[in-house]
């Protein structure tokens, strides 16, 4: 017993490694940075006045940072403080990244043109998702290792420039995978839901919160199986595989967001892709 005790005391502490995204300095991509050690005190990290996500891995504070799809390539800085030290400059490079193209033809045309109806419809449906988007919840054990949601076919991928009936629209903000309609939506990690709704382009969505500006929303379903405020943990049913709001046929849309941008969520599944059967872009 002895002889066990002084080993545990003399053994050297292993340092906790978290499972982190991968990281890709593109718009849409994830920029990360190691910054002080995890002994001192937790930074404050800023990207264009948003809180980033900081987690300790290999004993040090490392911050994980979304890009916007929309920023431009150049010279980028997060800003690091803490209590007793000013905000330090972080620097990092965006590169360019050249998205392909996706035409899709829609039948109903008002989810390409929506009337004044729909158009004040969609105004009044903005003020729960930013509510949802805008949330920061101070979390300090957070996975960022996480699981397919659903199981089926990638059929869309993430910053498609995307044209409905010829006009052109916001980019793909998110993975699509097709999936028959009914299909269980599983958490990707423990969360809170944030918020539930049927939006008008979205159809019938979840909003998960993971912690420190990590969110994830699950559209186009047939059902929900939860409500705001409850927590789910890996694995556990969300809801199921739909085609409401604007679709051509029944998927997941799967975005995640990282200090309010979106961000491609292959980055965060990326040893689980090949499970996934690629569909070529038209």
């Amino acid at each position: 017993m002895i002889k066990i005790i002084i080993l545990l005391l003399f053994t050297p502490l292993i340092s906790l490694s978290a499972t982190l995204p991968e990281p890709l300095a593109v718009p849409g991509g994830i920029v990360i940075k190691q910054l002080a050690s995890s002994d001192t005190e937790k930074p404050t990290v800023l990207f264009q006045k948003n809180r980033v996500l900081v987690i300790e891995n290999n004993a040090h504070w490392t911050a994980v940072a979304g890009i916007p799809l929309k920023l431009l390539p150049g010279n980028y800085n997060l800003l690091a403080s803490t209590s007793s030290q000013q905000a330090k400059k972080v620097p990092f490079t965006i590169i360019a990244k050249d998205y392909p193209a996706q035409y899709i033809t829609l039948k109903n045309t008002q989810m390409v043109s929506p009337n004044l109806a729909n158009l004040a419809r969609i105004k009044k449906e903005r003020i729960p998702i930013n509510r949802a988007l805008n949330t920061w919840s101070e979390k300090e054990q957070i996975a960022t290792d996480f699981s397919l949601p659903v199981t089926g076919r990638l059929s869309s991928l993430f910053g498609l420039k995307r044209f409905f009936n010829n006009q052109p629209k916001n980019p793909h903000s998110g993975l699509d995978i097709a999936a028959p309609k009914g299909t269980a939506i599983k958490a990707p990690t423990a969360a809170k839901v944030l918020e539930t709704g049927h939006f008008y382009y979205n159809g019938k969505t979840v909003f998960l919160d993971h912690g420190q500006g990590l969110i994830s929303g699950y559209f186009h379903m047939t059902d929900i199986h939860v409500k705001p405020g409850q927590q789910v943990y890996r694995g556990e049913i969300i809801g199921t595989v739909g085609e409401t709001g604007r679709v051509t046929g029944p998927h997941l849309h799967w975005n995640i967001y990282l200090n309010k941008a979106k961000v491609d969520p292959a980055l965060f599944i990326s040893r689980y892709l090949p499970q996934l059967q690629d569909e070529p872009q038209n």
